[in-house]
């Protein structure tokens, strides 16, 4: 290992996860991992694989540059899909490559039209309606420009999708807002069928929707977060488990991070841990320095708030976390040693750090503390 801490991806946890929201969504309607932001930290070169050995072939990124990173490890038989950003020349290598993405203006969709004629294939686009997100999707009224475009150039467009991003599925307070998108999309739906217009895939869910408003499920979902075992919200299962007698286990949580023990040195009472004065001994302690600080993702808000386990205790971080270290006090644990293993997230024996509980210590998403694992920490694929 070169590097100061590793990261376990577990197989198995995420077989078991595509299975069990297969069970929920239905065997017929198809799931697009989204494997954007790295994979959510879990590494695209070990998700894609694993995906795609759970019957998984349609991948989802924000970008191009995600896009390549896809191409370079799926098998030729899966398809990749762009919802975000695409410059002209990366959108003729989508085209080339046929890589599918969201067509969300009229530039855009000329510009796909223009690019599929020059290099003769046609473009595979999924176009986004606007429903209240406000973010990026056609608006109902540019609709008729949008029709006639697509009329007119059927040999240069295929029309993979129409898709639409709910604001904020996993949050009881966004109901009214949800429920206004869902009869906006179906709207929309109406009048591309109006003008004979079929998309081969209508899909508006994600996690969340998917496992909170089932009219959200169309032919295809795009499955986020609960793919590598973490329910959007707790009202999100607090919902599955009063429609479905949903476990907190039934989502197995596929990613573990671990470290080891650099050194243990004793501090005595009165003596202050770290930069500053933040943490004061009042007694004296036996503190592990572990070789993780903020610069690998580990965030400098845990200063005196992380916990960590050590040889299946949880022990507290003091003072504060530093660029490349942080501290623990393992003083009630006896013969902690260099290199013993340390679990930032992740099980050992009978204790387990979440990552719901390091978001909660940390005041981020879980989202957040995912993506932020930085790309250079060594992923390895466990049973």
């Amino acid at each position: 290992m070169n590097q100061t801490s590793y990261i376990e991806i577990s197989k198995s946890a995420y077989k078991h996860n595509i299975s069990y929201l297969r069970g929920l969504i239905g065997k017929n309607v198809r799931i697009t991992s989204v494997v954007k932001g790295n994979a959510y930290g879990h590494g695209v070169e070990n998700i894609v694989p694993l995906a795609e050995k759970s019957k998984i072939n349609h991948f989802a990124v924000f970008s191009a540059s995600e896009a390549l990173d896809v191409h370079r490890v799926a098998s030729s038989k899966s398809d990749i899909m762009v919802m975000g950003y695409l410059s002209d020349d990366q959108m003729a290598w989508a085209i080339e490559h046929g890589i599918e993405f969201y067509v969300f203006d009229i530039d855009r969709l000329n510009k796909a039209v223009e690019i599929a004629k020059r290099i003769k294939k046609p473009a595979r686009i999924h176009i986004e309606a606007e429903t209240g997100f406000n973010r990026t999707g056609f608006e109902f009224d540019k609709l008729p420009a949008v029709v006639d475009i697509i009329n007119s150039n059927h040999s240069h467009l295929i029309l993979e999708g129409l898709c639409t991003h709910y604001a904020g599925a996993e949050t009881i307070t966004n109901h009214f807002r949800v429920i206004n998108q869902i009869e906006s999309f179906s709207n929309f739906a109406k009048y591309l069928k109006a003008h004979d217009l079929s998309p081969r895939y209508m899909h508006t869910a994600g996690s969340a929707a998917s496992l909170t408003y089932p009219q959200t499920i169309m032919d295809m979902v795009r499955m986020g977060i609960a793919q590598y075992g973490f329910w959007p919200s707790q009202e999100t299962f607090i919902h599955q488990y009063k429609t479905n007698m949903a476990k907190d286990s039934d989502l197995k949580r596929v990613i573990s991070w671990k470290s080891r023990v650099m050194t243990v040195k004793d501090v005595s009472p009165g003596d202050f841990v770290g930069y500053g004065t933040s943490f004061l001994a009042n007694k004296k302690l036996k503190v592990a320095i572990v070789p993780v600080g903020y610069s690998n993702g580990y965030s400098r808000s845990l200063s005196n708030m992380g916990r960590v386990l050590i040889q299946g205790k949880r022990v507290p971080v003091i003072g504060s976390v530093t660029m490349n270290t942080m501290s623990v006090n393992v003083t009630d644990i006896p013969n902690v040693n260099r290199n013993d293993e340390v679990v930032l997230i992740g099980r050992q024996k009978r204790e387990s750090i979440t990552v719901a509980s390091f978001c909660e210590m940390s005041n981020m998403l879980n989202y957040q503390i995912l993506a932020r694992l930085p790309g250079n920490i060594p992923r390895v694929i466990v049973d």
